[in-house]
Parts: C-alpha cells; structure tokens; sequence
C-alpha cells in the first residue's frame, strides 16, 4: 500500500457531526467512512500515512442504508462501513483549520 492513490481509495470522508466531534473531544477518537473492503490494517496505514499521526487501535462497522420510499417506489441506500480511529495520546487531526 505505498501508493497514494490507494490511501485515498481506503478513506472516503471523515465523519463530521455532533457525536463524532464529542468522540474527537472527549476520547482522542476520529470517525471516517471508508471502503467497504478496506480492513483494519489497511485503515491504520492509511490514517498514519496520510496525517502523520500515531494510531492506537480501530474499530470498524458495517452501516445498514436506509430502505427510502418516493410515492409507490420503494428503493435502499447503500450499506456503507464506517471507521473509529483511536488516535495516541497528545496526537489530533484537525480538519477545521485552513493549510
């Protein structure tokens, strides 16, 4: 995985709202929403290598996408899988301020 391209095919977006912030805050924790078939060694590679941080350990989960209905149509969302990232301690990732 030493291409930059793939680390940006494993990270999709971080995950920016109200509980995720509170993650950031209170638990040293990042959430991003990744490849669904990116696995936990890879997310932390790519984590490492792309904001030059120390990560601890992740967590992953699959997110079931939501069953949506337009007048008779029935459709689903897609499933998505999303990332916890338990950053070391002292080490943040800062996607608020302009470089």
């Amino acid at each position: 995985m030493s291409d930059a391209f793939t680390l940006y095919q494993v990270l999709n977006a971080p995950r920016v709202t109200e509980k995720t912030t509170m993650c950031q805050e209170q638990a040293n924790q990042m959430v991003f929403r990744v490849a669904n078939w990116a696995n936990k060694l890879q997310i932390k590679a790519a984590v490492e290598k792309l904001f030059n941080v120390q990560v601890k350990a992740v967590q992953t989960l699959r997110v079931t996408g939501k069953t949506k209905r337009v007048g008779r149509t029935e459709g689903q969302r897609s499933n998505w899988k999303k990332a916890i990232v338990r950053l070391e301690q002292g080490q943040t990732i800062d996607f608020y301020t302009k470089s």
